[in-house]
């Protein structure tokens, strides 16, 4: 089951278990610049707004109300990512993330099923959030909005077509049994349970690779035959620009972002994640033979994006906490 509360996804299993459920949300951000040099994360400007496709139908596309799911509006060159909800010790969940139906890990055609080689899928609560493309160990490519039909999008480049656009979320719930295998273990270990957390058919958005931004993609440390490879919940999410938006829903679309110069100038923080424990994906050699949205530009002989200047942020490091909470007494005699 999927409910939408407060522009928040909530997936649930309770044919599976009563505590099978996460969150999903995606976050507005800054659009780091295209410029070939890593950056670190950026900040999260707050949730877009989130509506559902049923409550508009008659003022969206038809393959939109037959697909179901949500919409939200972006500017475009706006960036986005996801944010995965739930707590380091809420139930795990497989997710899969397709942007025009491309999978945004390894870059092939989208699919329900889980796929064990190469992993097409993030697991929560491991990964807390997902910026954009995986194009190599550590490497990610930043979302950005771009319409349909001008050879930006992820889609277009590898498919040559512009049929989809928007996200596509599939969410597999882990198996009760090792679950709650996982749970008595999390007894044992730990004292307390609290932890850290109308318009035309044609004239949608998708996702285009932007900024190279620093963020892992872990490896499934629970194990392909963890998972309900059977149990799936499925989302559509839409995307619709600030003036189609206003359009369809009557609601004034949100302010723009500033720009990432902007941000920088006022000394808001960047990030870096750290999580020791976990190994990285190598990433997609298919995404990664993609043009991001400025080298396109440069190929086609046009004026870089507005805001893509370039900046020099100094990150904030954000930490995992450790799966074991034993303390080391050291090897030195004191």
């Amino acid at each position: 089951m999927i409910e939408l509360r407060h522009h928040v996804l909530t997936f649930s299993f309770p044919e599976v278990h009563q505590e099978a459920r996460c969150s999903i949300s995606f976050s507005r951000t800054l659009r780091i610049p295209d410029d070939d040099r890593d950056h670190p994360l950026p900040p999260g400007l707050g949730n877009f707004p989130l509506h559902h496709v049923d409550d508009y139908g008659d003022r969206l596309p038809k393959l939109w109300s037959d697909h179901g799911g949500v919409f939200m509006p972006m500017y475009q060159a706006e960036a986005l990512w996801i944010s995965f909800g739930g707590g380091f010790r809420s139930y795990p969940m497989a997710v899969k993330v397709a942007a025009g139906k491309v999978d945004a890990v390894t870059g092939q055609p989208f699919r329900n099923e889980l796929n064990r080689r190469p992993q097409d899928y993030v697991v929560i609560p491991d990964q807390p959030w997902l910026d954009g493309f995986c194009v190599r160990k550590g490497l990610i490519r930043q979302f950005v909005a771009m319409p349909l039909g001008q050879g930006y999008t992820a889609e277009e480049q590898l498919t040559g077509a512009a049929e989809h656009g928007g996200l596509q979320i599939v969410v597999h719930p882990m198996k009760a049994s090792r679950y709650e295998r996982l749970r008595a273990k999390w007894r044992e270990r730990y004292e307390s349970g609290v932890v850290y957390c109308a318009i035309p058919d044609s004239s949608g958005m998708g996702l285009a690779p932007g900024g190279r931004m620093r963020q892992e993609i872990y490896s499934d440390d629970y194990g392909f035959s963890a998972w309900e490879r059977d149990v799936r919940s499925r989302c559509f999410v839409h995307l619709l620009n600030s003036g189609q938006y206003r359009t369809v829903t009557g609601f004034a679309p949100p302010y723009e972002p500033p720009t990432a110069a902007d941000y920088t100038e006022a000394g808001l923080p960047w990030f870096e994640y750290f999580d020791a424990d976990l190994e990285a994906l190598e990433g997609a050699p298919r995404l990664d033979r993609l043009d991001s949205v400025g080298a396109r530009r440069v190929k086609e002989g046009k004026t870089p994006l507005d805001g893509g200047e370039n900046v020099e942020p100094k990150p904030t490091q954000i930490k995992r906490l450790r799966k074991s909470q034993v303390v080391r007494d050291g090897s030195t005699a004191w």
